[in-house]
């Protein structure tokens, strides 16, 4: 009697609502034949050599996730840190290192170099991802040399999607606007097109210890991109253009600076074009024999200034890369091609507070050219093994070499063991990357830089537990990353100066993860994770802990849906490890311009979200233990100082924050 109920209940909820749930947990044919299927997992390992795991929009959705920078609040492995709060740069951290050492790439091909880096995160929209993958350690040779602690790949929304249009609109607490949009159009069975489309600002300015520099910047921001689609039956074309402006303020724009004779304020103008193009010719399906060719290009104007400092760039980058794969048998397949990558930057720079004095020119180009072949193994179902070489030709550093192994073993079943070597290099613009830093008062010095290299380690064990009609996840992983070269921030040697400069000594990471995942029958998921890390350089002779990185995060997050996904409740609690601030000076006073280590803090979101037929409302709120960092801004009554600092963050800058947002899915119009 129960089964028949619990048939018939699911047969007419599927019947009336289940279009609007994002999860397809009970996806539904025909009224005659339907099945009932399990609610797709949001965050998944994927079955293969490299240590990748794939996050979806199921995953996606449990937090607002306004852009990609805020979309790893519920991911064990990535942090996501404010650089600089008087300019609005954030950078990920994967196995302890910046984002600097992951290789970024959309629709995976790498994107968002030089002077994009340090503001990338905020450039792509959350509504806008359809999958985030993030690999872990020495990944494929296929898409260049300069992936060293990892790869994140993002996936955008597709232009053969279902047809429809969606919307997502977004408000918080401190009045900050977002509206998305999604539009796809099925011309026939093989063309497809999808517009994207974002706009974002921020109508009131906030100062909530009263510094007189705003929290957060004033990001004005227009997105929007096209992206056009044909499947033919040996031929596949996928392409598009998009267009970036974003206008960004910040510094003493609050009310409480109006009174200020001659304020420091920081803006920043971008515009940003790409055009992309994949072009794919199916040679023999049989063999999934395929010879493709992949392009894109990009132009980045930015003018930015800092108080009277300045930094102006137009920066082009090309790359393109002609492959061919092929399996041979079961056990043999083979990737082989050519790749080509070409940045110029044209740059003007004033690094003193003097608006009399010029900017500097300065331009910076280099051509990368190079060829490889990975081969992958699988003698039997319980090993895989991928082995990958490539060699380039930098027009600047001449020729190198990079490779890469990747090996899993299956002893028993649901039991993985995952081990891999490779090494990564990293041509390294230092203004475009680091101009953000022009910001504070310390000089900034960038000496010529050398084209940095690591190695890196690491190994991964995963098993999944079965137990009913439930599962408990573990895995357990260590990394290490041995650098060669480096490019390093000294802020150690001379409190008023900040040197970008080359290596001298060593330098390194060790990272150790453990995590777990429950996932229930009844709608409930739980994740526990731990990771320790131990990152080390060598600043001015001595090998010291690189400063404002946490020395552990431990992390927990609940899931859960009631029957028939109408409602979700989603919490998320973080504890990050406290860590060595750059070492303090005396100022005049005799006190010390910070202490010597900065502590463990908490931070813990929640969202719930109700499910309707073609619309969804979420509310919630982040960081609930409103922690925040005292005093962020060193010297900001003073900007003009060479004490004044802002680089010197290590936890949140703004207390508890609540918002609410609307989805919409239309369907076909």
């Amino acid at each position: 009697m129960k089964a028949a109920l619990l048939a018939a209940s699911t047969l007419l909820y599927a019947t009336l609502s289940v279009a609007q749930n994002p999860s397809d947990s009970i996806p539904l044919t025909d009224l005659d034949d339907f099945v009932i299927e399990k609610k797709r997992l949001g965050t998944f390992r994927v079955s293969g050599p490299e240590n990748t795991v794939t996050v979806n929009q199921t995953e996606l959705y449990r937090a607002a996730c306004c852009n990609l920078g805020e979309s790893f609040t519920t991911n064990p492995s990535v942090d996501v840190n404010y650089s600089d709060p008087a300019t609005g740069a954030k950078q990920i951290k994967l196995l302890g290192l910046s984002g600097s050492y992951v290789q970024l790439l959309t629709e995976n091909m790498p994107n968002f170099r030089g002077a994009a880096r340090p503001y990338a995160l905020r450039y792509v929209p959350g509504p806008w991802m359809k999958s985030i993958s993030v690999s872990k350690g020495a990944s494929s040779v296929r898409n260049g040399f300069e992936s060293m602690s990892g790869q994140i790949n993002v996936e955008y929304l597709k232009p053969d999607d279902p047809e429809g249009v969606a919307i997502n609109a977004y408000l918080d607490s401190e009045l900050k606007l977002e509206g998305n949009i999604d539009a796809n159009r099925k011309f026939n069975n093989r063309l497809s097109s999808e517009l994207l489309a974002h706009y974002e600002d921020r109508f009131i300015n906030h100062d909530s210890n009263d510094d007189g520099f705003t929290d957060t910047p004033d990001i004005r921001q227009f997105n929007v991109q096209n992206r056009w689609k044909y499947f033919g039956k040996s031929y596949i074309f996928h392409g598009g253009i998009a267009y970036l402006n974003e206008k960004n303020e910040a510094g003493q724009i609050t009310h409480h600076s109006k009174h200020l004779e001659n304020p420091y304020i920081i803006e920043m103008i971008t515009n940003r074009g790409e055009a992309y193009m994949k072009h794919a010719f199916i040679l023999d399906k049989q063999h999934n024999s395929n010879i493709a060719l992949m392009a894109n290009a990009s132009y980045h104007d930015m003018d930015a200034s800092y108080g009277f400092k300045g930094y102006n760039v137009e920066e082009w980058n090309v790359y393109a890369q002609l492959l061919f794969e092929t399996d041979f048998s079961d056990a043999h397949n083979l990737s082989t091609g050519l790749s080509y990558n070409y940045d110029a930057l044209r740059q003007h720079i004033r690094t003193v507070n003097d608006p009399s004095q010029p900017l500097s020119p300065l331009n910076e180009y280099e051509t990368t050219a190079g060829a490889y072949a990975q081969y992958t193994w699988k003698p039997i179902e319980k090993l895989t093994a991928m082995a990958g070489i490539r060699a380039d030709w930098s027009s600047i550093y001449k020729w190198f070499a990079t490779p890469r192994l990747n090996i899993r073993y299956t002893p028993v079943e649901r039991l993985n063991l995952r081990g891999s070597v490779g090494k990564g290099y990293r041509s390294v613009f230092g203004w475009a990357e680091y101009n953000y830093l022009l910001a504070a008062g310390r000089q900034l010095l960038i000496e010529n830089l050398n084209q940095e290299a690591a190695w890196n380690y690491g190994v991964n064990l995963d098993y999944s537990i079965p137990i009913n009609a439930e599962t408990i996840r573990f895995n357990v992983e260590y990394y290490y990353t041995d650098f060669k070269r480096q490019v390093i921030a000294d802020y150690d040697s001379d409190p008023h100066k900040l040197t970008i400069g080359s290596l001298k000594g060593k330098s390194y990471s060790h990272t150790f993860q453990i995590d777990a995942t429950y996932e229930s029958s009844f709608g409930l998921s739980i994740t526990a994770a731990y990771r320790l890390n131990d990152v080390k350089t060598t600043y001015n002779g001595i090998l010291m802990e690189k400063p404002l990185t946490s020395r552990y995060k431990a992390l927990l997050t609940a899931s859960y849906s009631t029957p028939m996904d109408i409602w979700q409740f989603d919490l998320t609690f973080q504890l990050n490890g406290g860590g060595r601030m750059p070492s303090p000076y005396l100022l005049d006073n005799g006190d010390w311009s910070w202490g010597p280590r900065f502590k463990a803090f908490p931070q813990l979101n929640f969202q719930a979200t109700r499910w309707f037929r073609n619309f969804s409302i979420y509310i919630g709120g982040e960081n609930l233990t409103n922690f925040k960092q005292k005093n962020p801004i060193i010297f900001a009554n003073d900007p003009w100082s060479p004490n004044f600092d802002s680089t010197m963050i290590w936890g949140p800058v703004h207390g508890a924050m609540a918002y609410i947002g609307v989805r919409f899915n239309f369907g076909k119009l």
